[in-house]
Formats: structure tokens, sequence, C-alpha cells
């Protein structure tokens, strides 16, 4: 009976979802949930991290990261422009996210990592590629699949750590499912942030090749990394190596930026 059950939430889903192509060109399914219930669970779940977790008062750096994330949201389409919240956390952790309904969170320990506006930017940037390359909605359709009554708002914030897929596979009692399904995924996603925040760094005239120093200083911070099979990163290596090559590529792009007079002045 509970397989019956099971098969049949997964079936509502599946019709209920739609498949669209994201801006990489790959094929996404999304729609368990519409963007407004989106939004909305981002505006709570960005609410939830500010009561919980201590706030910069520092104003310099809180003008710093609005800064950058101004002069990012500036070059997106007209419907992702507006209102975006910025939050900045004490908290020594090298992170930062973003989330639907225009949010985004740094930890003031990415100072410590990204060194200038670029290295920041091309952090700002990436999180802001997931929300437009729609990365929530398609770990909550895909999660929404896997298993029925997850915790929806968790996920959000998961998203940028994999808590989220943790927390449907510790439910499910499947390492099979952990590696098999729901990690390929979020490396893909990973990746495809890459490509789009790369761009859209170049696009609001930050140097796209920061983004490989900036992965140079993560590598140089961190102490130890798991085998990238068992990663929702991808291997910082190959990151670097893919990051380069496309830098090359953007430099007219962002040469563009610049002529055209984005030459931000942030910090």
């Amino acid at each position: 009976m509970k397989r019956i059950l099971l098969g049949v939430s997964i079936a509502l889903i599946a019709t209920a979802c739609a498949t669209t192509i994201s801006p990489t060109g790959r094929t996404q399914h999304v729609g368990a949930v519409s963007q407004a219930q989106l939004d909305q669970m981002g505006a709570q779940a960005f609410a939830d991290a500010k009561s919980k977790q201590k706030l910069s008062t520092d104003t310099r750096k809180n003008a710093y990261v609005r800064c950058v994330v101004s002069s990012i949201t500036q070059q997106l389409p007209p419907n992702w422009q507006a209102n975006w919240d910025v939050a900045v956390f004490v908290d020594e952790s090298p992170n930062a996210f973003a989330l639907p309904g225009g949010k985004v969170g740094v930890n003031t320990g990415i100072f410590t990592v990204a060194k200038n506006q670029d290295q920041l930017a091309a952090v700002i940037a990436h999180e802001i590629g997931h929300v437009v390359s729609r990365h929530h909605d398609e770990r909550i359709t895909r999660q929404m699949g896997a298993q029925t009554g997850l915790n929806i708002v968790g996920s959000l914030l998961g998203a940028r750590y994999g808590e989220g897929a943790a927390s449907a596979t510790g439910q499910l009692g499947g390492a099979a499912l952990q590696t098999a399904f729901l990690l390929p995924g979020s490396r893909t996603q990973e990746s495809e942030a890459d490509v789009v925040g790369q761009r859209l760094m170049a696009q609001a005239g930050y140097d796209p090749r920061q983004a490989v120093n900036l992965w140079q200083n993560m590598i140089a911070a961190s102490s130890s990394r798991p085998p990238q099979w068992l990663s929702t990163h991808p291997d910082p290596q190959s990151r670097i190596q893919e990051l380069n090559a496309r830098a090359g590529a953007l430099i007219p792009v962002y040469e563009q930026a610049r002529a055209a007079g984005r030459t931000p002045k942030c910090g």
C-alpha cells in the first residue's frame, strides 16, 4: 500500500511539472510549486536565516555587498531585477547564497577568500545564477518526486550545501539514491551556475578571470575535500580549468561592458 501511495504521489507531482530549457540549453523538470510559492518560501527562509544568525552592523561591508549585488542584478532580464534584499551575516565560513524572491546572503568569512570586488562578484553572480537558472524549483521538483513530505523550506537553504539532499536520502535510507539521483543533479547545477555567473559578472563589468583566482583562494583556504563523485560540487581543479577556459571567451563581453560605462567601484 505504501508503494502504491508513493507511486500515485509521484505521478501527481510529475503531471504538475513542466519541461523547460535552462540558460545553458539543458532540459529541466520544474513546476512542482509556482513561482509565487517559490518567492514566498525564499522570503521565509531568508527571514528565518536573519532571525537565527547574527547580522553584521559594519556599514562599509554592507554597502560593499549591496553595491556588487546591485551592479549584477542590473544585468538580469527585467522580470528578475526588482527589489533584491541583501544581508551580511557574521559567520567565519566563506559562504554566500541567493534565494527566489530576490534574496542574497553573504557571510563575513567570504571576504577571506574574495580579495577584491571582482572576486566577490564571482561569488554573488554564481549564487544569483542558481536563482535565474531555476535551480531551486528544479531541486524541489526532484525532491518531491523522490520523497513526499520533504521539508521544502529547508531545501531552499540546503541547495547551497546539499543538506536538502542529505535530508531526503537520510529519511529514505538509500545511499544509492544519493549518489545516483540527487547529487549528480547538484553537480550539474553548480557547473551551470558557474557558466551563468561568470557571464553575468562580465556583463556587469567585472573581470571574468577573477573567478579563477577566487577558486584558487578557496582551495588554499580549504583543509580537505571529499571525493568528487560524493560531492555536491564539482572537483575544484576541474572547476578552475573550466572557469579559466571560459574566461578568455568572455573578455570581449567584459571589455564591451567597460566601454559602455559599466565600471563598478564597490570596494
